[in-house]
């Protein structure tokens, strides 16, 4: 778990960046409803809880920088036995202070009382506009009646600054207990995969591989970071396949995207595999094309290296291998110019991860790539999808859909695997399926 004082010295750090002129607001999510009155999971804003450890809604976090550290403030719920009865124990503001370092504490309740006199004496707002449009009203009509006072020596803030550059940019370098609690997402989630694998068989559903899943996630204490995908055959072409619903068939791959989250940081993981598990012999040549650009792309992942060549690496080899086998037609050099890849390799080679399963961060600076740097977590995901009505490829690999997805930590050697513990060699793959 992350300890309390990691999230103070991030508000601290935020407050430095933004000065002592100003004062930080940020807003916990909202409760999202399913149907009626029945509610979808709660999930807490990843800014917000990446500052707090806090996971309640109906929150708010005021952090007012100082000259030596700074003030920050919680309000949020009060206790409430009969509310409790029905939702359970929250926090309540004694427990904002005492279990979540904050050096204050005020009942929602109070924040339109409260807040503005704490906006008093500060130049701008850094807050992100957009996600609560009622607040940002409430906000907005404050700030035009700090406009209309005429009252000499009267400083208040005059502007909104976006919030999200400065605290995104804390958010793409990982702590060592960041790291920590990516690893452990990253091997339930791998043991999720590996149990996959041992129980698939041809006839079973998609459903019931979907569900060894999130059984595996589930009694890890963790819940999965997205729906997964769990693809066989030619579901597998679908990128954002979910239903999960269709029968497996002998002789077809199936193509599993999963991660589980704990205490907030995702994993993410895609294999592929033969339902039957034995791959065919034009399976096999097409795993080996993914899996080569996938190695190629991981050993290009050091500090000091664009983030550019990452995809760049796995494009080359994936574009070579498809060449070889007939899947593309022509020179190396022509398909890499023309993009003539694209038709079949049609996503990005990796994106960020932590908070979020897509997590933020800059890919580009002053319009050129990123250098990486040691602390920074990404993907390292090639696939290659040849669609049941790709008439231009012979049939033999028509309805295949390959992926190979691992989870990487910039360091400053070689990079290092938080997902290494799911095989991926083919031998590999047809030996724990075979056990």
């Amino acid at each position: 778990m992350i300890k309390q004082k990691e999230y103070a010295r991030r508000r601290t750090q935020l407050m430095e960046m933004t000065g002592v002129e100003s004062v930080i607001i940020l807003r916990a999510a909202t409760q999202k409803f399913r149907n009626n009155d029945v509610g979808y999971p709660y999930r807490q804003d990843s800014d917000f809880l990446y500052l707090s450890g806090f996971s309640e809604p109906e929150a708010m976090m005021v952090l007012l920088p100082a000259k030596k550290g700074g003030h920050s403030i919680m309000f949020c719920r009060e206790r409430d036995p009969t509310r409790e009865m029905w939702d359970g124990v929250t926090s309540g503001s004694e427990g904002a202070v005492e279990d979540y370092g904050f050096d204050e504490a005020f009942p929602i309740t109070e924040m339109n009382e409260r807040l503005p006199d704490l906006l008093h004496g500060r130049e701008r707002i850094f807050y992100d506009l957009g996600k609560d449009p009622e607040f940002d009203q409430l906000l907005i009509g404050w700030m035009n009646e700090f406009r209309a006072k005429t009252r000499k020596k009267f400083l208040a803030p005059d502007e909104v600054i976006a919030l999200n550059h400065s605290l995104h940019e804390m958010r793409l370098f990982k702590s060592r207990p960041e790291i920590t609690a990516m690893r452990k997402s990253a091997r339930i989630a791998a043991q999720a995969h590996k149990r996959a694998m041992q129980v698939c068989e041809p006839g079973m559903n998609e459903a019931d591989i979907h569900a060894e899943l999130l059984n595996i996630f589930t009694r890890n204490h963790c819940e999965a970071s997205y729906i997964p995908i769990v693809g066989g055959g030619a579901n597998a072409c679908v990128l954002h396949y979910i239903s999960n619903r269709d029968e497996l068939h002998d002789g077809d791959l199936l193509l599993i995207d999963a991660g589980a989250e704990y205490d907030g940081y995702a994993s993410d993981i895609t294999r592929t595999f033969p339902v039957n598990g034995k791959f065919s012999g034009p399976q096999k040549d097409l795993y080996e094309v993914v899996l080569a650009a996938q190695l190629e792309a991981i050993d290009t992942v050091r500090e000091g290296n664009p983030w550019e060549q990452v995809h760049e690496a796995a494009v080359r080899i994936a574009t070579e291998g498809m060449i070889e086998l007939g899947i593309l037609k022509g020179g190396l050099e022509e398909a890499l110019e023309e993009e003539h890849f694209k038709n079949y390799y049609v996503h990005n080679t990796g994106h960020w991860l932590g908070l979020d399963v897509h997590d933020v961060g800059e890919y580009e600076i002053d319009g050129h790539s990123r250098v990486l740097e040691k602390g920074m977590v990404f993907t390292v995901e090639p696939g290659i999808y040849i669609p049941p009505a790709a008439k231009a490829v012979d049939k033999i690999w028509r309805g295949m859909g390959i992926r190979i997805e691992d989870d990487v930590v910039v360091t400053r050697e070689e990079a290092d695997i938080l997902t290494f513990d799911v095989c991926k060699n083919i031998d590999q793959i047809e030996a724990l399926m075979a056990s």
